[in-house]
C-alpha cells in the first residue's frame, strides 16, 4: 500500500529534477537571432538641396505636414489620425496581434478549474444481469472538485511560441505605423493635387478675360468690315475651349475633394474645402539624412524584420515536436450521494503524469521542420525586398525633387516668354499689322504654358510628400512596443483590463 506514493513521489522528484537540469542546461531550440545588417552606400546617390548627409539631421518627430505651412492641411491630417476608418481598422489588428501573445503566454502557466456536478439516477428494473439482492435502485450523486494542469515546458515550445506572438505584435505594430504614414501621405498628396486645380482654375479665369475681350475686339473689326468672320469664329473657339477646360478642371476637383473627405473619415455630401485663388504651399528643405538611418526609420522595413525573427522562433516550435510533451494533472474534490460533501472520508484527489511521443507519423514533424526553415528563408528575401524598395523610392524622391526644381524654374521662363508673345500679337492685330491666327497661337502657347508651370509646381509638391514619407515620415524604430508591452495585460496583476492597450504610434 506505501508503493504507490512513493512513485508518485518519485515521478515528481524525476519531474522536477529535469525541469531544474533544462532551466540550467537552456532547452531552447530555436537557432540564434541576429538582427540583419545589408550593406549600405555611405550616401545617396541623388544630389541637390534636398541631400544632407549627416546622421543626426534627419526629419524630425511629430506632424511632418506642418513643413507646407498650410493650415488646412494640418487640420485635415489630424481629422484623418481620429476618424479614418482604415487606420481605426488596422489599431484592431494590433489589439488582436496583442491578445493572440497573450492566448499564447497562457500555456506557461497552470489551468485551474473548478466544477460542480449533481444527478439524480435511476436504473432499469431489467437491466442485464442485474443483481435482485440489490435493493435500492435509485441514487443521486454529488461532487463539488478542481483540476489543475501544467505542462513543464521543457523544450521552449511554449516560449518560443509567445515569443513568436510577440514579435508578430510587434510587426503588426510597425504595419499600423506604414498604413497610418501612407494615409498621411495619400490625404497630402490630393490636397497638393487639389490646391494645384484651385491654381489652374485661376490661371483659365485669367485666360477667359483675356479671350472674352478678343472676342469683343474681332466682333467690333468685323462690324467695321475691317476683319472676316473667320476671326471671330477663332475667338470664340478659343474661349469655348478654355471654358471647356475649366470646367474639367472643376470636375477633377470636386473628384479629390470627395477622396480627401473620405480619407478624413467624413461623409462627402458634407464636406468641403474652400478653394484659394493663389497658391501659398512652398517645397520644403527636406533632409536625407545617411542611408544608414533608413533601417530605422522606414516602419515597412521594422515589420519586415520582426516578421523575420517571429520565422526565426517558429523554428523553435517545429523542433520542440520531435520531443517529449509532458503533462502534470491533480484532481482532487467531494463526492456524496448526500450532500455531506464536506465530510473528510468522502474526499477524492488523483495525481498524474503524461508524457506523449510520437513515433511515426509519416513525415508529418520533419515536414513542419522544412517549412518553418522555408519560411524564414522567405521572410529574409522579403526583408532584402523591402530594404531594396525603400531605398529606391527615396532615390526617386531626391532625383525628382532636384529635377522638378530646375524645370520649374524653365518652365516659369518659357511663360514669360510665351505671355509677351501673346500680348505683342494681340496689339499689332488690333492695330492692323498682324492677323488673328497669330493671335490664337500665341494664346494657345501662353496658356499652355502657364497650365504646365503649375502642373510641375503641383508635381514638385507631392515629390516632397513622398519623399518625407519615403523617409519613414520622422518614426522611428523607438516608437515600438517592447515584447512586453506587447502583452494585452499581467494575468497575475488584479487590475488587468482586457481594455488597457498600448496603440501604437
Amino acid at each position: 500500500m506505501t508503493s504507490r506514493p512513493k512513485l508518485t513521489r518519485a515521478a515528481c522528484l524525476l519531474g522536477l529534477a529535469a525541469l531544474t537540469c533544462c532551466d540550467l542546461s537552456g532547452c531552447d531550440l530555436a537557432p540564434a537571432y541576429q538582427t540583419p545588417h545589408p550593406i549600405l552606400p555611405a550616401s545617396y546617390q541623388g544630389s541637390g538641396p534636398f541631400t544632407v548627409a549627416h546622421p543626426l539631421d534627419t526629419l524630425p518627430r511629430g506632424p511632418w505636414w506642418e513643413a507646407f505651412g498650410d493650415p488646412v492641411l494640418d487640420t485635415l491630417e489630424a481629422q484623418l489620425e481620429l476618424d479614418n476608418p482604415t487606420l481605426m481598422a488596422a489599431y484592431e489588428t494590433y489589439t488582436q496581434s496583442r491578445d493572440l501573445a497573450g492566448e499564447a503566454r497562457a500555456g506557461l502557466f497552470p489551468q485551474m478549474s473548478a466544477n460542480v456536478q449533481t444527478s439524480d439516477n435511476k436504473q432499469s428494473e431489467h437491466r442485464l444481469f442485474r443483481n435482485s439482492s440489490v435493493g435500492q435502485n435509485e441514487q443521486s450523486s454529488n461532487a463539488i472538485g478542481a483540476t489543475v494542469a501544467w505542462d513543464p515546458d521543457f523544450w521552449w515550445r511554449i516560449r518560443n511560441e509567445t515569443k513568436l506572438y510577440k514579435e508578430q505584435a510587434q510587426a503588426t505594430a510597425a504595419d499600423v505605423a506604414s498604413a497610418k504614414l501612407s494615409l498621411e501621405v495619400e490625404l497630402a498628396s490630393d490636397y497638393m493635387a487639389l490646391r494645384g486645380l484651385d491654381t489652374q482654375h485661376a490661371v483659365y479665369t485669367q485666360s477667359i478675360t483675356l479671350y472674352r475681350k478678343a472676342v469683343d475686339i474681332t466682333s467690333m473689326r468685323l462690324a467695321g468690315k475691317i476683319s472676316s468672320g473667320l476671326d471671330v469664329a477663332r475667338a470664340q473657339n478659343q474661349l469655348a475651349a478654355a471654358e471647356a477646360e475649366d470646367t474639367a478642371t472643376e470636375a477633377s476637383r470636386a473628384t479629390l475633394q470627395h477622396a480627401i473627405a473620405v480619407l478624413t473619415g467624413t461623409n462627402p455630401s458634407s464636406f468641403t474645402i474652400a478653394p484659394v485663388a493663389e497658391g501659398h504651399l512652398v517645397v520644403p528643405l527636406v533632409p536625407a539624412g545617411v542611408p544608414s538611418i533608413l533601417l530605422q526609420r522606414r516602419p515597412d522595413i521594422a515589420a519586415a524584420e520582426r516578421t523575420m525573427a517571429a520565422a526565426s522562433s517558429s523554428i523553435g516550435v517545429s523542433r520542440a515536436a520531435f520531443y517529449p510533451d509532458l503533462t502534470i494533472s491533480l484532481q482532487s474534490g467531494f463526492q456524496d450521494y448526500g450532500w455531506s460533501l464536506a465530510s473528510l472520508p468522502n474526499s477524492m484527489w488523483a495525481v498524474g503524469s503524461q508524457a506523449i511521443l510520437p513515433l511515426f507519423e509519416g513525415g508529418l514533424r520533419k515536414a513542419e521542420l522544412q517549412r518553418s526553415w522555408s519560411q524564414y528563408s522567405q521572410t529574409a528575401d522579403n526583408y532584402r525586398a523591402t530594404v531594396l524598395a525603400a531605398f529606391q523610392q527615396v532615390e526617386d524622391g531626391l532625383s525628382l525633387t532636384n529635377i522638378l526644381s530646375t524645370e520649374l524654374q524653365q518652365q516659369v521662363a518659357a511663360v514669360q516668354s510665351a505671355d509677351k508673345a501673346q500680348n505683342m500679337t494681340l496689339a499689332l492685330y488690333t492695330g492692323g499689322l498682324d492677323n488673328y491666327l497669330d493671335v490664337t497661337v500665341a494664346q494657345v502657347e501662353a496658356l499652355t504654358a502657364q497650365i504646365a508651370a503649375v502642373q510641375v509646381q503641383t508635381t514638385r509638391l507631392q515629390a516632397a510628400v513622398n519623399l518625407i514619407g519615403a523617409l519613414g515620415g520622422g518614426w522611428s524604430t523607438n516608437e515600438l512596443p517592447t515584447p512586453d508591452q506587447t502583452l494585452p495585460f499581467n494575468p497575475l496583476s488584479p487590475n488587468r483590463s482586457p481594455g488597457d492597450v498600448h496603440t501604437p504610434t
